[in-house]
This record gives C-alpha cells, structure tokens and sequence, in this order.
C-alpha cells in the first residue's frame, strides 16, 4: 500500500477509537454489547476486510501494515477489534490460505464487507492447544460429509453466519493427521449454539460453545475441495501463526494505553503534596512499563518483516506472541500498582485492562505451547521425543 495512504487508515483509526470507542469503554463492558453504530462504522471504515486481498474486496493490508493498524486497534477495548479480528484472521486465512478459488470468490468479498460473520471451530473441550485429541467426527455419505461433535469457547459464534469447523475425517489417523475444515453455515440444520459465556473479562466480545448433530454439507463445502481432505491441520498452523503476530500487535497496542493510564494518573495524583511522579519507586514501575512497550513494538514490527518476506512464518509468530502477551500483563499489574486502591476499582481502566489482558496468555495458542515452538524451532530433533 502507498505509505500515504496508510498513513490516512491509521489516522482515521486512531480518530475513531480515541473520539468514538474509549468514551463508551465502560458502557461496552457493562452491557456486554458494542452499540450497532459502532459496529456500522466499522464495516464503512473497512475494518471487517483490513487483511483480505484488495482483488476481493480488502484492504490487503501487509501484516507489518496489519501490525501498525493493530496497534491503534489496542488502545481501546479488545471487543472492538474482535468484531472483526476472525474474519481477517484465524477465519477468513482459513479460506485464503487452504480454499478453492470458487470459495474464495464465494465468501471473501462478504467477509471483507461485514455482511457475513466467521467464526474458527476448533477449540472442543478436550482439544485446545494441542488438537489431538479433536472428537468432532466428519464422515462420509454419498457426496454429502455428516458432522458430529462440539466447540468450545468459538468467538462471535453467538452471532456468526458461517463457522469454520475442523473435523476428524480419518479416524484411524493419529494425532493431528486426518483433520479436514468445512464452512459450515450457522443456519444449517444440526448446527445450535449454546448459550454466551460469562468470561473474566473481554466483555464485549462473545464466545458460546457450537453443537454438531448429525449435520449434513456438500462435498463444496469442504475447504479446499477434494486436495483439503486431511489437510485441516496444516491449513490451521499456517493461519494461527499469522494470527499469532497480530495479537502480539493488539498487545502493544494495549500496552501503550496503559503506560498512557500511568503516566496521566502519576503526573495528577499527590501524596504527601507532591505528584506520585516525583517519587522514585513510582519512577521505576513506569520505566520499565516503557521499556517493555517499546521493546514489544519494535519485536512485532522486525517479525512482521520476516513474515511479509517470507523468511520466517513459525517461530518470529510465536516469539512475538509469547513475549507481547507476557508483556501486556506485567504492564497491566504495574498500571494497577501505580492507580493504588483505585486501580481495583470498577471503572477505572487500567482495571478493566488488567483483566482483559489475561486472555492473550491463553487463546490463539497458551504461552507454554509457544515454549514448545519456540524451542523446538532452536534445538530440532534433539528437542523431540
């Protein structure tokens, strides 16, 4: 994209956060809803297409591009951009990176408008991080696939139209071999999904389990036609490490929010009849607040790099995220620390930060299986059983 033209997303972002979103944080969180307005204005700005290819209907944003719009995207509540954060990422990468032309020329477009909704059906209750043990079942009849089985903690499935479902099409396969993807729209008969679940935090942003009963979807349906049977394993590890980059970008940005919060709260508040920021200890929970965004910021863009190049596409994702999302909780403690008892107060936003913060440890893949990466990554063979 012409740097200029980037230059004007951002600002227009950054407006629309700072003016529209943060002064109704609080209402956001306390209804558990984001205003339709809002919601409206996202789909005019072209947020719910910001990483879809220009040629159906995107943005095309680069990721160190995605990386710089995520960080205005952070500055406010993570229910904002994930609105949208699945149709450009785990969901509509799912299509990009493993779907037949007709598919894409199919959904991306009314992805990239926000006329239709996708959810990433992966996640069951006894297969998150590590998808061995996924119980979903797809099998064959006829031309037709029959699905079985439930999701776990799928993000805007409560309101999606269409959900990506990983299914266990070899059963005799072992571990995370004999998994295949299919779009599976909300509307079809044998899909239901349960009721909203009550998170820590996030609120905002729905997540709801998905049961499967004896749902029946064409053979078009398959992501990636005949060559996506079995493949649906590494169609998700090459979307989850694009995603992985971008939450580590969502991460600075609420980084720099909350070293934003401390500042402001030091500089105004007085003990002793001094501001807080004349004092020290105070001094030094900023500084290293700063120094952690800083160096975050500067790790994702240097990884986004690597990724647009081509050159590393595993391990800078999964570094990045580990790190970012390590970093955002120690800036969230030390922002609560700084506020003192008001930091523990429901609406104050460095409290609210600090408990949206948490799941970025958690979701996209838990900070222990990107040790695993990471490591295995550094060490190869010898780092296997």
């Amino acid at each position: 994209m012409d740097p200029a033209d980037l230059a004007d997303i951002l600002s227009a972002v950054r407006d629309f956060v700072r003016k529209e979103v943060v002064p109704i944080e609080e209402q956001i969180d306390a209804e558990d809803a984001i205003p339709e307005r809002v919601i409206a204005t996202c789909k005019e700005m072209g947020l719910y297409g910001f990483a879809i290819p220009q040629e159906y209907g995107g943005l095309g944003l680069s990721l160190i591009e995605e990386a710089q719009l995520a960080f205005e995207l952070g500055w406010t509540t993570p229910a904002l951009r994930s609105l949208f954060g699945t149709n450009n990422g785990i969901a509509g990468q799912v299509l990009l990176v493993g779907g037949t032309e007709d598919q894409k020329e199919d959904w991306l477009p009314r992805l990239a408008s926000g006329e239709v909704t996708a959810s990433f059906g992966l996640t069951e209750a006894d297969a998150g991080s590590d998808p061995a043990g996924l119980a979903t079942t797809a099998r064959r009849d006829g031309s037709d696939w029959v699905l079985n089985g439930s999701k776990r903690y799928i993000t805007n499935a409560p309101i999606a139209d269409v959900i990506m479902v990983f299914a266990r099409s070899n059963p005799d396969a072992a571990g995370n071999r004999g998994i295949s993807t299919f779009l599976v729209p909300t509307g079809t008969t044998g899909l239901s999904v349960g009721p909203k679940d009550h998170k820590m935090g996030q609120f905002g942003a729905w997540t709801a389990d998905v049961h499967l009963d004896d749902v029946r979807v064409p053979a078009e349906a398959l992501v990636g036609g005949a060559d996506g049977v079995d493949r649906g394993f590494q169609t998700a590890a090459r979307c989850l490490a694009h995603g992985r980059a971008h939450i580590a970008a969502l991460c600075v940005g609420m980084a720099g929010r909350l070293v934003h919060e401390s500042v402001e709260f030091a500089k105004t508040r007085e003990q002793g009849g001094r501001p807080i920021a004349s004092f020290q200890l105070v001094q030094g929970l900023i500084a290293d607040s700063v120094t952690d965004h800083m160096a975050g910021r500067s790790l994702v863009l240097d990884v986004a790099r690597a990724y647009d190049a081509g050159t590393d596409k595993v391990r800078g994702p999964s570094v990045a995220k580990y790190f970012a999302s390590e970093m955002v909780g120690r800036v969230a403690d030390r922002a609560v620390q700084v506020h003192g008892g008001a930091g523990y107060i429901r609406g104050v936003a460095v409290e609210r930060f600090y408990r949206d913060a948490r799941l970025f440890r958690i979701y996209e893949g838990t900070s222990q299986i990107q040790q695993v990466i990471i490591a295995r990554q550094a060490l190869g063979d010898a780092a296997r059983d």
